[in-house]
């Protein structure tokens, strides 16, 4: 049995008992019908324009944990929230300690302690007061067609002990109005789950993972839902260790991907199944590929 194993909460090594985590369905009334989407972040400000929008109106609730941005994202996610008139679905919440980067720094981290991925990510979802969850990058952006699937899941999936499995393609941007989507790798990882005992974080290889009971039901949804923004003058691997850790199994196929993507494209190369795309005048290159450009492309849509 390891640590998460525990029916009442968690305990963590450093004693911050400010954030020892208690298990949502164990607090009183427990939990509400409905989803919420958890999103863990630093310095995702200029992202959240974007993600947060689309995202408030699909979901019941958004959450956004920030962990020591610098560039104001938590004020970028109160503006963003109320210019969108949702200000009412919006939590935010910080967690002020250094969380291990994935891979090395994650393997030497135990997981009670409030340094590692595996807690860390406990802590965020035990903020979550409704049956189902939703785990969000602060760079993800939902398309036209991701947000009515997704508002059309959030009221239907509530009480279901299912996974949903979510594509998402990295669009790279190099400005306002253009940028690189790459549709050349098929890949699609589980985020949304039942919030229970039988789904809880634990440590991982290269990082966390959420448990899932044998008999759970997985539901994947169609590609060109969702795209992942990548900033090419910014560091997009700040979060692992070292590129190494990409090399370890079969489940950092995706972060390989996009290192030989984003260093191809720094060196001016289009990799296969990379498409570039100028935004029109006026309109912004993320809004120009999620409102328009993957809508309007041809279905089934072509994928690695």
């Amino acid at each position: 049995m390891n640590a998460i194993r525990n029916p009442q909460g968690l305990t963590n090594l450093e004693g911050h008992t400010d954030f020892d985590i208690t298990w949502p369905w164990n607090r009183p009334g427990g939990l509400r019908a409905g989803a919420t989407a958890v999103l863990r972040v630093k310095d995702e400000a200029p992202s959240l324009p974007f993600v947060l929008p689309p995202l408030l109106r699909a979901t019941d609730h958004v959450i956004v944990v920030d962990n020591g941005s610098t560039d104001g994202t938590p004020e970028v996610a109160a503006e963003t929230a109320a210019k969108a008139g949702l200000a009412d679905k919006l939590t935010q919440a910080s967690y002020p300690f250094e969380v291990a980067r994935a891979g090395a720094e994650h393997l030497g981290q135990h997981e009670l302690s409030v340094h590692s991925l595996s807690y860390f990510y406990n802590w965020c979802f035990s903020l979550v007061q409704t049956r189902y969850s939703w785990k969000w990058d602060g760079d993800m952006v939902l398309t036209t067609e991701g947000e009515v699937s997704l508002a059309d899941l959030t009221w239907q999936i509530g009480g279901v002990q299912s996974i949903i499995r979510v594509p998402r393609h990295g669009l790279y941007l190099d400005s306002d109005s253009h940028g690189y989507l790459d549709l050349g790798l098929r890949n699609a990882e589980e985020w949304g789950y039942p919030v229970g005992p039988d789904f809880v974080f634990t440590k991982a290889f290269e990082w966390e993972i959420r448990s899932t009971p044998e008999q759970c039901r997985s539901i994947g949804l169609p590609q060109g839902l969702c795209v992942e923004l990548k900033y090419l003058d910014g560091d997009e691997f700040a979060h692992w260790t070292d590129p190494e850790s990409f090399a370890t199994s079969w489940r950092n196929r995706r972060k390989r991907r996009e290192w030989a993507v984003f260093h191809a494209l720094k060196e001016g190369q289009l990799p296969p199944g990379v498409h570039e795309i100028t935004a029109p005048e006026g309109v912004h290159i993320v809004d120009h590929v999620t409102q328009t450009w993957l809508p309007r492309a041809p279905r089934p849509l072509e994928v690695g």
